[in-house]
C-alpha cells in the first residue's frame, strides 16, 4: 500500500523509530496520527514536523488501557476522516537480569505494552481498516523475537508472541483488502532503555564488542519499515545483524543461541 494520501496511525510516535516513522510518512504525503504515552515527546515530534504538522494529529494514549484504546479510532477519524494503516511500533525492554531475578510486575508490564498493546490497537482498528479500499497493519517484533537474548528473555518472549500473532493475522486476512507485515529490527540507535525505565549498569563493552555492534540510525530503520509496508512484505528484517542472525538461526539455532550469549553475557550481573 502506497502511503501517499493515506491515514496512518503510529504508536510510540514520541521518540526513536516511531518518531522517524511519523516524520517520514508525513514527507511522503500521508496523514499521520501519532500515539504515545508521553505528551511532551509527542509535542516534540509535532514541532519537528514543521510545515507538515497540519497533516499530523497527536494522541496521548496508554496502549495497555483497553478502554482508552477503544476510543482512539473515532478520535483519529474525527481528525483525518478515515484510517488506512496502523504501525504498532511501541515497545519496551526489561532490565538486563535473569528470569529468576525479574519481578512479576516487570514481566506483566513488558507483555502488557509489547503484546497486549499490539492486540488492543489491532482489535480496535481492524473493523475500520476492513472497510477501506486497501489497508495495512505493520507490527514491530524484534530480532529478539526469534533469537534468544540472555537478560531479555521476557522481552523476547513478548516479541515472539507479536511475531506469531502477526503471522496468524496475515493468514486470517488473506481474502481481504488488509495486508499485514511483521518487522524484526536488530540493533537500532534509540534510547529504548531509558524510555523503558531500564538502567544498564553492567561493565562497559570492550572495543572489540563495540566494533561488532553498529546500531542502525532510527531514520534508516524507518525507511526500511515504510518501504516494506509499501511493498506489502510479509517479513521485514531491519539491519544487517537481523538479516545475518535470521539466517544463522535457521541453519543452526543452538549455535546462534550460544553465539549471542557470548556477545551479551557482560551485560548480565553475576
Amino acid at each position: 500500500m502506497q502511503v501517499n494520501n493515506k491515514v496512518i496511525v503510529v504508536t510510540g510516535g514520541g521518540n526513536g523509530i516511531g518518531r522517524e516513522l511519523v516524520l517520514l510518512l508525513l514527507t511522503k504525503g500521508a496523514r499521520v496520527a501519532a500515539v504515545d504515552i508521553n505528551p511532551a515527546a509527542l509535542q516534540e515530534t509535532e514541532a519537528l514536523a514543521c510545515s507538515h504538522s497540519e497533516r499530523l494529529s497527536i494522541h496521548r494514549v496508554d496502549i495497555t488501557n483497553r478502554e482508552a484504546v477503544s476510543a482512539l479510532p473515532q478520535q483519529v477519524i474525527a481528525a483525518h476522516g478515515a484510517v488506512d494503516g496502523l504501525i504498532n511500533n511501541a515497545g519496551i525492554i526489561q532490565p538486563f537480569v535473569r528470569v529468576k531475578d525479574l519481578d512479576y510486575t516487570v514481566i506483566h508490564r513488558v507483555f502488557n505494552v509489547n503484546f497486549f498493546g499490539t492486540i488492543h490497537m489491532t482489535k480496535e482498528f481492524l473493523p475500520y481498516l476492513l472497510e477501506r479500499p486497501e489497508a495495512h497493519i505493520v507490527n514491530v517484533s524484534s530480532m529478539g523475537g526469534f533469537l534468544p537474548v540472555p537478560g531479555q528473555t521476557i522481552y523476547g518472549a513478548s516479541k515472539a508472541a507479536v511475531k506469531l500473532f502477526t503471522e496468524g493475522l496475515y493468514s486470517e486476512l488473506l481474502n481481504t483488502r488488509v495486508r499485514v507485515t511483521v518487522v524484526f529490527p536488530g540493533a537500532v540507535g534509540t534510547n529504548i532503555a531509558a524510555h523503558s525505565g531500564v538502567t544498564i549498569s553492567s561493565p562497559a563493552l570492550t572495543e572489540e564488542q563495540r566494533s561488532r555492534i553498529k546500531p542502525l540510525a532510527p531514520a534508516h530503520a524507518a525507511q526500511i519499515i515504510v518501504e516494506g509496508m509499501e511493498r506489502d512484505r510479509y517479513h521485514v528484517m531491519v539491519g544487517s545483524d537481523a538479516r545475518l542472525m535470521d539466517l544463522f538461526c535457521r541453519l543452526s539455532p543452538q549455535r546462534a543461541a550460544k553465539t549471542i550469549f557470548k556477545q551479551m553475557q557482560s551485560l548480565l550481573p553475576d
